[in-house]
């Protein structure tokens, strides 16, 4: 029997699914690889946001995003690749999908192995730019930092019952605030969902040595958005992850775990509509409406989150 999360079974989520169709797209020359897709939004918007799950994340964990910034006019699309099993073959894929939607640029909104990704795209691709921005959440940049390091050549072999382990050993949902424990169990029904080629690929990738030479970078705009209650990453990779952007804005959230995306979503589409109003104007615009008429903070936040946005530059204050 599988499992069954209160937030799959909400009026929400339900409304999503039943307005945004699920595109499968092959672009390979393998009919069985499929990326699968939700867009949403104008689709004459030729620079959209893009949003890259983690290893345990499924398309439709943006839904989120996808409904909120598209009733301010943002192209959303949230995307799931098939499996891939090193990054050649992931950029190659992406680069491909890109085209297949006739996407001149995108912004990249990244969590975890998605924001790994995304950076290693956007540095394989300077010389011939595909990404305009990126928003990292809970990220890193560096793959050292897994315990699986030494075996990830081995993860294709195991069966996807010892995967998932491996996996929900990070989850806890005790001592946890409700919309929060609500994020982790909708996160666990997705991986309940996901085949074993798709689970080992993913941890693949994750772990397999490989780092981001971040200075390719450095004329890219950026946000990093993290959290200061606990999750997966430790501070340290945090920090080494600011350390990598000096020019990056940081947008803080007080709590929301591993997929504030979900727990925190009002505050997470804040800023990602902050970062994305910088280019309003321009060829590298998300939408077709100006989102420099933005809601004031304190209106879009819920009583139980806490939000700070600032530029490194800027003197560090800590938010109580």
């Amino acid at each position: 029997m599988s499992y069954v999360s209160d937030l799959s079974q909400s009026n929400e989520y339900l409304s999503f699914r039943s307005s945004i169709p699920l595109r499968k797209i092959v672009v390979d020359s393998d009919s069985s690889k499929a990326w699968r897709i939700f867009d949403s939004g104008p689709k004459s918007v030729r620079c959209p946001l893009i949003c890259l799950p983690p290893v345990s994340g499924t398309a439709d964990i943006f839904f989120r995003q996808v409904m909120g910034l598209a009733s301010r006019g943002v192209r959303v699309i949230a995307a799931e690749p098939p499996p891939y099993w090193n990054m050649k073959e992931w950029v190659d894929g992406f680069k491909r999908l890109i085209d297949y939607l006739e996407l001149d640029k995108v912004h990249i909104f990244g969590a975890s192995l998605g924001g790994f990704i995304a950076q290693k795209f956007a540095e394989v691709t300077k010389n011939c730019p595909r990404v305009a921005s990126l928003v990292l959440c809970n990220t890193f940049t560096d793959t050292s930092v897994f315990e699986y390091n030494d075996s990830s050549a081995l993860f294709w072999l195991l069966p996807s019952l010892v995967l998932k382990r491996m996996l929900m050993g990070n989850f806890t949902t005790d001592k946890l605030d409700k919309r929060i424990a609500e994020s982790i169990d909708f996160i666990v029904e997705r991986l309940e969902s996901l085949n074993q080629a798709e689970l080992a690929s993913r941890l693949t990738l994750n772990c397999t040595p490989c780092y981001v030479q971040p200075h390719q970078l450095n004329n890219m705009p950026v946000t990093i958005v993290d959290v200061w209650d606990e999750s997966a990453l430790s501070s340290r990779v945090r920090e080494d992850l600011y350390k990598s952007y000096p020019q990056a804005k940081l947008a803080h959230l007080k709590s929301g775990g591993n997929f504030p995306y979900l727990s925190r979503s009002d505050e997470v589409n804040l800023h990602l509509l902050i970062h994305l109003r910088q280019f309003d104007g321009t060829e590298l615009s998300s939408s077709y409406l100006s989102l420099l008429k933005m809601p004031t903070q304190s209106s879009s936040q819920s009583e139980e989150g806490s939000v700070s946005f600032f530029n490194q530059k800027d003197k560090f204050v800590k938010i109580s």
